[in-house]
């Protein structure tokens, strides 16, 4: 018996033996109850589908590369990029930005002026009165210049005004008259001119009466029909200058 035989018999019964050589001397060393070793089982099958499924792509792969479109460039081109200069332009020298802000502030202005004038409108004819201060006298009743001007009764008194929306004392007096052909400046020192005077007690209703700084129509008796000063209106009223002097017109 060798020791090699002890190591075979070692072996059949199931125990791990280690042999080991050393200086010409056999050394034996058994475990006794370890099993022996086992390698884990191999699904071979599966991993020959893994196996199938790569290749499968692999071949789709190469069908789509052989079949898509294949772009040359020659081994000489230059790609060329084209610049573009681009300019910068402030607002305030951009004419079309600068004439948007222009008319935006045209708007403006004119909504607040139209603002304005509603309000003075509004104001007006919070004064406004359509009862006459004096009553008629018959003697102007007929009277082609009373008749036009007692039309405006009520109209408010607005400065620098010759309309029914509003009249100063010669913008009144510049309207009646221009409705029957006569025409005057819009100016109370110079109205005069274009008639002729009459004394006092010769006047007679439709004539212009005129004071300095005040002009207005002349009714009969003791009454005028005028536009008088602001936060008033166009009415028959007592005379109330001292001295005017009146003015034939036509």
């Amino acid at each position: 018996m060798t020791p090699l035989t002890e190591f075979a018999q070692n072996a059949a019964v199931g125990r791990r033996t280690a042999v080991a050589a050393a200086g010409g001397a056999l050394l034996v060393s058994t475990f006794g109850g370890a099993m022996a070793a086992q390698a884990a089982p191999v699904e071979t099958g599966h991993a020959k589908m893994n196996s199938v499924d790569l290749n499968a792509l692999t071949t789709q792969a190469r069908e789509a590369l052989s079949n898509a479109p294949v772009v040359s460039v020659a081994p000489d081109a230059e790609l060329t990029v084209e610049k573009t200069a681009v300019s910068v332009v402030s607002a305030a020298e951009n004419e079309d930005y600068q004439a948007e802000l222009a008319a935006a502030e045209a708007e403006k202005a004119a909504e607040a002026a139209a603002a304005e004038a509603a309000e003075a409108a509004e104001a007006a004819a919070a004064t406004v009165s359509t009862a006459t201060s004096v009553d008629v006298p018959a003697s102007a009743i007929g009277n082609s210049v009373i008749s036009i001007a007692s039309r405006y009764v009520g109209v408010p008194y607005v400065s620098g005004g010759a309309s029914p929306s509003g009249m100063d004392c010669s913008g009144f007096t510049q309207y009646v008259y221009g409705q029957l052909g006569i025409d005057l400046p819009h100016s109370s020192s110079a109205q005069p001119g274009y008639g002729t005077q009459v004394p006092a007690s010769e006047a007679q209703p439709g004539d212009l009466m005129w004071t300095p700084g005040h002009v207005s129509i002349y009714a009969g008796g003791n009454t005028m029909i005028d536009a008088s000063k602001p936060g008033t209106v166009v009415d028959f009223r007592t005379i109330w200058q001292s001295n005017p002097t009146f003015i034939r017109m036509g």
